[in-house]
């Protein structure tokens, strides 16, 4: 694999362990703290994304449930926002591969997407984005060889969004991921209240109240949600805190909820 087209891991060390022994440990004591449940195969998840200090056992409440999967989920497409770089649309990575602490996860081409002019390649978007990256330590934990398409979105529409999901949706084979947390820099209180009331838009698979305001990645969501409400899919709340039930202090709070869809 060519090493100029592997993208650096740019939050080891800051929002997860950059040791791989002591990454795969932590990893593992996330999952081993939290239920794996009996039911279907999710078709969706939605996972936060800050360090796994604050949010690593809301995601692993999420991840669990991929566990008796591991052998059959083969692809997976991961869509959050953007924090450093803007994006119009859709933004994929070049990169053959995305590189860990626990090695390599190879990157699926959006080849389709791209020729279609509905995707477009933006590695400096990519380069020190953390959204997608935190999630694959749980990915290559959880399932035994599985090749990501990340996605970072922002602007299109819900309908857009779920175009681009259905595919994946669709097949056997194949599970979405949406990073996304919810409310940022409310005091505990208030942030509660934002994240409850966004709790029960997304238990309803309705996107129509959800902005940035309660979801950062709000664009990727309501296009999940939409998808969703037309299959008739089940939704499951598996976790929902926030950074002051974690790590943090209750004067500015981040928001992080943990939900399969079947």
């Amino acid at each position: 694999m060519n090493k100029e087209r592997i993208r650096a891991a740019a939050v080891a060390g800051l929002f997860y362990p950059g040791e791989a022994d002591v990454l795969r440990k932590e990893v593992l004591r996330l999952l081993e703290g939290v239920e794996t449940g009996d039911g279907p195969r999710p078709r969706a998840l939605i996972v936060p994304h800050a360090g796994y200090i604050y949010s690593g056992a809301t995601a692993a409440a999420g991840y669990a449930r991929l566990r008796p999967w591991r052998a059959s989920i083969k692809q997976v497409l991961v869509l959050g926002p953007p924090h450093r770089v803007p994006v119009r649309g859709f933004a994929a990575s070049s990169a053959a591969a995305f590189a860990t602490p626990l090695g390599n996860v190879p990157l699926r081409p959006a080849d389709s997407e791209l020729t279609a002019g509905i995707v477009a390649l933006d590695d400096a978007a990519h380069a020190l984005e953390h959204c997608i990256e935190v999630q694959l330590p749980f990915l290559a934990t959880v399932l035994d060889a599985v090749t990501v398409q990340p996605l970072l979105v922002a602007e299109p529409s819900a309908a857009r969004v779920a175009d681009i999901i259905a595919p994946y949706w669709e097949r056997d084979d194949c599970l979405t991921v949406i990073s996304t947390d919810l409310s940022h820099f409310l005091d505990y209180d208030a942030a509660r209240r934002r994240d409850l009331a966004s709790d029960g838009s997304i238990m309803a698979l309705d996107g129509a109240g959800i902005g940035p305001e309660q979801a950062c990645g709000c664009h990727a969501l309501n296009g999940l949600l939409h998808l969703a409400a037309r299959r008739g899919a089940r939704i499951e709340r598996l976790a929902l805190c926030n950074s002051g039930d974690t790590a943090g202090g209750r004067e500015r709070v981040v928001g992080y909820g943990s939900y399969a869809l079947y």
